[in-house]
């Protein structure tokens, strides 16, 4: 086996994938020929070198590019949110015209054809019959048929976790499949895993994607080399890696040290829908492989991807000292409501954990059985404030034990502690599908690989009235309004982190 592992576009371009680094670490420990490309962050920044616009601020964009990428690669700009505000929404304009031809609404965030609702299979084979109307398309039938030729690729596989990747990633397929019809192509990724627990997706795909895994990649890749590997994880490699290409200062880290999560309670979650189970990487491994990444890499951050960092993990960052800042999400625990737990986690280089409260009512939170205790949530954010940790904080407006009456209740606990929530992300409720069987269903997204349904509020607290609550009341606050303000463009929590 000789395998390209594409990441595709559109992913935010402020880090490198961590998933085909993991694949690319279990295949090169084996011997196993493997060359990791982020087309993502490479086709951004070719559309963004190659947008034409006669408009002034479009002209202006253009001139200033190389100059807005080169700020936003320098941490000084991240303590002028005027200046960071006016360099992001340069670049993601030059991005914004580059798609405009091809009938995409396409950002340095997202990627949103005009008129398509939902994703569907049919969808993806149509993109993937004609490839040539992605507005990437001139550059990556360039670069895969240069990649190619140069090398004696055997199998093409590409990652595919977004929904903003979909397009790209099929259109992709279609070309390869059309030029280089010997090559295996391979299909997987989180994305790819969700859709699989709906439809039989490798049925659905035959003749344009030879194989289709579903969950963890490396022991199924492993496997088509004639490799039986069982229960165990191998260190991410990222060679191959253009770390001078992304748009955060010093090089920002994404790791994962655990599959799933450690509570798997909560009444909507997809995790459990899904039957996927928690799978952490042994403590001493975890240090070992930061430790090694921060002796080869040296990068200036670290992002940790786990669904919810578990209090144990951080108790082994404390011990060991990795002598690198880190950020990612965590739960609301005893351990963060208690003050010197803050300061040793903050000496272990904790910059900031993103929160998920999702209400300010008890009641709610114990129906959706977050396990989140509101006297220990306000402890935590008091707590990690005086340790210098920053907050990102997720709200879910709109869930089915919420009601006006419930949501003024989010409000009031968001205004009592804004001094203490440095950033806010504030959502509607979409019900996963598989989740709370008990209410009633009705259309939200038609296409088969939906991963949300709508449903029948039992308080009649509707989306239109969750809308109407959140953009005239909630975000209107004074004391909530700056917070709001705050939110790094574009990027939101891949750079707040940069803030703190």
């Amino acid at each position: 086996m000789n395998i390209l592992l594409i990441h595709s576009p559109v992913v935010k371009p402020c880090e490198p994938p961590a998933g085909p680094a993991r694949l690319q670490g279990a295949l090169k420990a084996h011997g196993i020929s493997c060359t990791l490309w982020d087309a993502s962050v490479e086709g951004l920044l070719v559309l963004m070198e190659t947008a034409a616009g006669e408009d002034v601020w479009t002209r202006r964009a253009m001139r200033n590019r190389t100059r807005n990428q080169s700020l936003l690669q320098d941490v000084s700009i991240y303590r002028d949110p005027v200046r960071l505000h006016r360099a992001v929404s340069d670049l993601n304009r030059l991005l914004a015209v580059s798609g405009q031809k091809s009938g995409v609404r396409l950002s340095l965030s997202d990627y949103r054809e005009e008129g398509r609702g939902a994703m569907t299979c049919g969808d993806l084979l149509q993109i993937a019959e004609y490839p040539e109307r992605n507005p990437f398309h001139p550059w990556f039938s360039q670069r895969l048929a240069d990649l190619l030729i140069r090398e004696p690729f055997t199998h093409v596989g590409f990652s595919l976790n977004y929904l903003s990747q979909a397009a790209t990633t099929f259109a992709m397929i279609g070309f390869v499949r059309r030029a280089m019809p010997g090559v295996k192509i391979i299909l997987g990724g989180g994305l790819v895993t969700s859709w699989m627990r709906r439809i039989n997706l490798a049925a659905a795909l035959r003749g344009w994607v030879d194989c289709v895994i579903s969950g963890p990649g490396e022991a199924p890749l492993l496997a088509l080399n004639g490799i039986v590997e069982a229960g165990m994880s191998f260190a991410p490699c990222y060679d191959g890696i253009s770390w001078g290409d992304y748009l955060a200062p010093g090089g920002i880290l994404p790791y994962s040290a655990s599959n799933g999560c450690w509570w798997r309670r909560c009444a909507f979650c997809p995790e459990q829908a899904e039957g996927n189970g928690y799978q952490p990487i042994p403590m001493s491994q975890v240090v070992d492989e930061l430790t090694g990444l921060r002796e080869t890499i040296h990068p200036a951050l670290v992002h940790l991807l786990d669904n919810a960092i578990s209090p144990s993990l951080m108790e082994a960052l404390i011990r060991a000292d990795i002598g690198l800042p880190w950020y990612g999400f965590a739960r609301f625990t005893d351990h963060l409501a208690d003050p010197a737990f803050c300061r040793a986690l903050r000496q272990s280089g904790c910059r900031m954990l993103q929160l998920g409260l999702e209400s300010g009512d008890q009641s709610v939170l114990d129906v959706l059985d977050k396990g989140v205790d509101l006297a220990t949530a306000s402890k935590s954010l008091r707590a990690l404030k005086d340790a210098g940790i920053g907050t990102y904080v997720y709200l879910l407006f709109g869930t089915p034990a919420e009601d006006e009456a419930k949501a003024q209740k989010t409000m009031d606990f968001t205004v009592q502690h804004s001094d203490a929530i440095d950033f806010l992300n504030v959502a509607i409720f979409n019900l996963p599908v598989g989740t709370m069987p008990e209410l009633e269903r009705r259309a939200f997204y038609e296409g088969d690989l939906s991963l949300y349904t709508d449903f029948v509020h039992p308080n009649g607290w509707d989306r239109k009235h969750v809308r109407r609550f959140i953009e005239r009341e909630f975000k209107t606050h004074p004391a909530i309004r700056p917070i709001i303000q705050r939110d790094p463009p574009w990027f939101t929590s891949n750079h707040a982190a940069l803030l703190i």
